[in-house]
């Protein structure tokens, strides 16, 4: 299964919901703590209510503050349960939840080497697909490519297993210590394979040469086959004083 890079900021989500459930103290009704980071960077905080009606997790909890607190999409989410147990993984509602309503966020999870990060598609695959929950996307990129994407100098990216769809969305730049964001809105999704590419498909991703693509490919997908199957996906950008 995809694991993720932690980076700081999402470090600090994981923190959040590990501090929170070290106060819940022995209170039965309290039992998990969760964190969640929308766009901006804020992180939002709530626990759980346990009852025997089927109180919400604190997963869901901190869906309902964050959306209070105006936040829209979240980037990712931690839970952790009390008396030290640590980070916890979703649930299967809370992960049904998080998939309609927050399709890209990524969920933090603990491994046999620590923390990780899943995309939360990787942790329901072949799910029951709601489309009335009309979510808002996001698109991840790199910080590094702030300007060039803001400038209109790249207008392509390059996926592996990691589908896109296309339609506006909130482009996100992972780390950034601004939380600098840019509406956007992608226009199309083509596959290929990866040796099939293009020079032209190169410089639009705002690379010099198919090499130096399959290159940067390599380097952000380790194992990445030399005959895989990416997603090639184009995009526009509205101009950065749009951003949110």
């Amino acid at each position: 299964m995809v694991s993720m890079k932690l980076f700081d900021s999402e470090r600090r989500v994981i923190e959040a919901a590990e501090r929170l459930a070290t106060v819940l103290g022995s209170d039965p009704n309290h039992t998990v703590a969760a964190a969640a980071m929308d766009t901006a960077g804020r992180i939002h905080e709530a626990v759980n209510v346990y009852h025997f009606t089927g109180g919400p997790c604190a997963e869901l909890v901190v869906l309902g503050a964050a959306a209070a607190a105006g936040a829209g999409p979240l980037v990712t989410i931690a839970a952790a349960g009390d008396q030290g147990r640590g980070l916890i993984p979703p649930c299967g509602r809370c992960r049904q939840a998080l998939l309609d309503l927050h399709p890209d966020v990524f969920v933090a999870v603990p491994t046999d080497d620590g923390p990780t990060l899943r995309p939360i598609r990787k942790l329901l695959p072949d799910t029951y697909f709601f489309p009335d929950a009309d979510a808002r996307r996001i698109v991840r990129f790199n910080k590094r490519y702030y300007d060039d994407i803001a400038a209109a100098r790249k207008t392509s990216t390059v996926r592996y297993d990691d589908p896109i769809p296309p339609g506006p969305a909130i482009f996100f730049f992972e780390d950034d210590e601004a939380h600098r964001t840019l509406k956007g809105t992608v226009t199309g999704v083509e596959r290929h394979r990866l040796d099939r590419l293009t020079a032209e498909q190169a410089r639009f991703d705002g690379f010099t040469s198919i090499d130096e693509l399959k290159k940067g490919l390599q380097g952000h997908y380790p194992g990445l086959p030399s005959d895989a199957e990416v997603d090639v996906a184009t995009f526009t950008v509205e101009a950065p004083d749009a951003a949110q």
